[in-house]
């Protein structure tokens, strides 16, 4: 009975230590800034309004100096400073309390890292600072489709979507006659017939060989944590290819080349090309006949010819 007060005792002693550790800790942290935020990754669609939380947990300075600071692309530019908003949240945003920022009317300019700096020149340390990365997300607007409008079966054939607007960027997705399309048709048995596949982040759909099941009124779908918009839908027609009637085709123009041949075979036979060189030839001047002269005088203005003979 009597070790235990002289252990109680020894365990006083033990934990003095870190007592006065902790207090010595706590000296230290007074007269120290120090902030916090209650949201240091807002999220928020654009035209909305969002608070970026800055809030002074430790100070022993009344008034500390505040400042907002955007960083985007490289670059660094004041939201707040001396008191007032600057840049293009003027008009825009205001003060909450003494550091908190709010923002009306958000737009996807406005996603960027905000710096809360607090400047307490009465404490031992006299600055922190807290950064809030603001995302705002943005609605797609209706994607660009291009869907071809008959296509020859065992053809292959490329459905493009494409949406540049929307952030984040959109995913997509493919309906034919209002079913949505799996990303790859090996992959559901009701697309059995078809050979495709859908690339959700680039938005094309390719059909490695079509099949006549494959026709059909098709639209793409973009969307994003923001909402969603697609485009109209576009006809896609898959035809069989018309065997007979292009051998008829080309059996018919083969015909046309052998009449042309033999015509022509005919013509040189009958003479028609050998009697127009014979009358290009007939056309010639006549040579001058033999034993006459033609002179020319200049009283005369004209030929005569003189006749001569040869004893």
């Amino acid at each position: 009975m009597a070790l235990k007060p002289r252990w109680r005792g020894f365990q006083l002693c033990a934990r003095m230590p870190d007592f006065f550790l902790m207090l010595l800790f706590r000296g230290c942290l007074i007269g120290a800034v120090n902030l916090k935020s209650s949201n240091r990754n807002p999220v928020v669609q654009e035209f909305e309004s969002v608070e970026l939380s800055c809030i002074i947990t430790d100070s022993q300075t009344n008034d500390p100096r505040i400042e907002w600071k955007k960083i985007q692309n490289a670059q660094t530019t004041y939201v707040f400073f001396d008191n007032k908003i600057q840049g293009d949240l003027a008009g825009r945003a205001e003060m909450l309390g003494k550091t908190s920022l709010k923002i009306w009317n958000v737009t996807r300019t406005d996603s960027a890292l905000y710096r809360c700096e607090v400047v307490a020149r009465n404490d031992r340390k006299e600055m922190d600072e807290i950064v809030i990365e603001l995302t705002v997300q943005v609605k797609p607007l209706p994607p660009v489709c291009r869907v071809p409008k008959s296509v020859p079966v065992g053809k292959m054939a490329t459905l493009y979507c494409q949406e540049k607007e929307g952030y984040p960027p959109p995913h997509y997705s493919w309906y034919r006659n209002d079913i949505p399309l799996p990303k790859d048709s090996r992959a559901n048995p009701r697309f059995q017939n078809s050979s495709f596949l859908l690339n959700s982040e680039t938005g094309t759909l390719v059909f490695s060989a079509v099949h006549k099941d494959d026709s059909g009124q098709y639209y793409c779908i973009a969307s994003n944590d923001a909402g969603s918009a697609r485009c109209e839908e576009q006809k896609m027609e898959v035809y069989d290819l018309n065997i007979g009637g292009i051998i008829g085709g080309v059996l018919v123009v083969l015909a046309v080349l052998a009449l042309i041949t033999v015509g022509i075979c005919c013509a040189y036979r009958r003479g028609y090309f050998i009697n127009n060189k014979q009358n290009e030839e007939s056309y010639k001047t006549p040579g001058k006949p033999d034993g006459v002269n033609y002179i020319r005088t200049d009283e005369e203005g004209d030929f005569r010819h003189k006749s001569s003979f040869v004893i």
